[in-house]
């Protein structure tokens, strides 16, 4: 029960992280009306992508390692593209560029991490692992396109196709959290949702005084 716990801390705190992004993101879009990209959603995102595919590893759900493989150099791009990622040490960005091929080297060499648990998990049916795979991929393509997005125009943008992306994705991993039974994915996402509503609210130019 106390490694239960230990595990659901990890998950917790990088969702307090994941929830601390939108909502910095969402007042300073409140304030100016429109949707703004600070480059502190970014790093709290890098900080949470970090913590959450731990959470994803030590829960043996390779859903939540897929879901955060795929946007964790997203959100460095983005860096990049805002000129924030090269100011940090160029050690620092190497081990933060590593970090997910160096966790898997690790547990290979210490001979705990059998690729066998995370497609065939006893708690997970195939069947929901199947949804949680595709809920994770919807959710990820919503970074798919605002890199694109931002790549077309040489700036980190956040447009309205994200969101709404979000929240499909969103509402696609409460389904799964709920089954699976996981307070981590349901409160990160149901909190999530709400902001992602408002921000498609916001990009529609709805309630703008």
């Amino acid at each position: 029960m106390t490694s239960e716990w230990w595990i659901y801390t990890v998950g917790f705190v990088a969702q307090l992280l994941f929830s601390g992004r939108l909502i910095l993101q969402w007042i300073l879009s409140e304030k100016s009306k429109k949707v703004l990209t600070p480059s502190n959603f970014w790093w709290l995102s890098l900080a949470a992508s970090f913590l959450l595919f731990v959470y994803g590893y030590l829960r043996e759900d390779f859903a939540i390692m897929l879901g955060q493989i795929l946007t964790y150099f997203i959100y460095i791009r983005n860096l990049q593209l805002q000129g924030q990622w090269s100011r940090n040490p160029k050690m620092v960005q190497w081990l933060l560029w590593l970090f997910p091929v160096l966790i898997v080297i690790y547990s290979y060499n210490n001979n705990s991490y059998d690729v066998d648990k995370l497609f065939r998990n006893e708690s997970i049916p195939l069947w929901l692992l199947v949804l949680g795979i595709v809920a994770q991929v919807v959710f990820t393509c919503r970074f798919i396109y605002q890199w694109i997005y931002s790549e077309r125009r040489k700036k980190s943008s956040l447009p309205l196709g994200f969101w709404m992306l979000s929240l499909i994705g969103a509402v696609m991993i409460l389904a799964y959290a709920i089954i699976r039974r996981d307070p981590v994915l349901f409160i990160g996402h149901l909190m999530g949702s709400i902001i992602y509503i408002r921000n498609i609210r916001l990009s529609f130019g709805i309630d703008k005084s």
